[in-house]
């Protein structure tokens, strides 16, 4: 089916249904930058004013542009010359500078084998999630740890500790605007939760943060 390639008003022609999905297979809704406030935002892969924020990605001039699909999950020719190999995704450590690309094939994998539907609808529980960590748990320096903690760890696990975090809240008497208190209680919970999912490293963890 081809897609919609007229404008509307001054806006740029929409390219995809789904930007919280990377055509790629990256969680872009699960990303610190689609959380970002400003003109630094991200608006996800291929969303509005997409192409004046990224440069050029063959990616989506592949999948998007010329094959008019929404992920290369979806294309006959996945997984093509663009991919490293599953090998090498999985070596991504949890503490390297974007340790969700690890997924990357999964996701892909997934969508090929059940659609596209079903894996937002997933992502979306995912995301959901992540918004209530960072509304609620956000001391300013844990947006990325959670961010990834959502993108890796299960949801069942990530609903747990969040229900978790509020109970261990509630029976230490902290203060609603206690956020950073909040935020290491919670933390510290998905360090737990890492740790018996098999994770080497804690979910977040970047150079410079703790």
């Amino acid at each position: 089916m081809r897609r919609e390639s007229e404008k509307t008003g001054d806006r740029p022609p929409i390219m995809k249904r789904y930007p919280t999905v990377g055509v790629c297979g990256l969680d872009c809704g699960l990303c610190p930058r689609y959380y970002t406030v400003g003109p630094s935002r991200c608006p996800g892969c291929a969303g509005p004013d997409f192409p004046n924020k990224h440069p050029s990605c063959s990616f989506i001039t592949c999948c998007v542009k010329k094959k008019n699909l929404e992920v290369c999950g979806e294309c006959p020719d996945f997984p093509c010359p663009k991919f490293k190999s599953e090998e090498e995704y999985r070596q991504v450590k949890e503490s390297s500078s974007y340790p969700t690309y690890r997924k990357v094939m999964p996701n892909l994998h997934s969508i090929k084998e059940h659609g596209i539907e079903r894996f937002v609808e997933q992502q979306r529980r995912r995301i959901q999630l992540l918004e209530r960590m960072i509304e609620d748990f956000d001391d300013g320096r844990s947006k990325s740890y959670y961010c990834r903690s959502a993108a890796l760890l299960d949801p069942a696990g990530l609903e747990s500790s969040l229900d978790a975090a509020v109970r261990r809240i509630k029976a230490d008497h902290v203060k609603p605007n206690d956020v950073k208190t909040k935020a290491k209680i919670l933390r510290g919970i998905l360090d737990e939760l890492a740790a018996k999912e098999g994770m080497t490293g804690k979910p977040g963890t970047v150079a410079g943060e703790t």
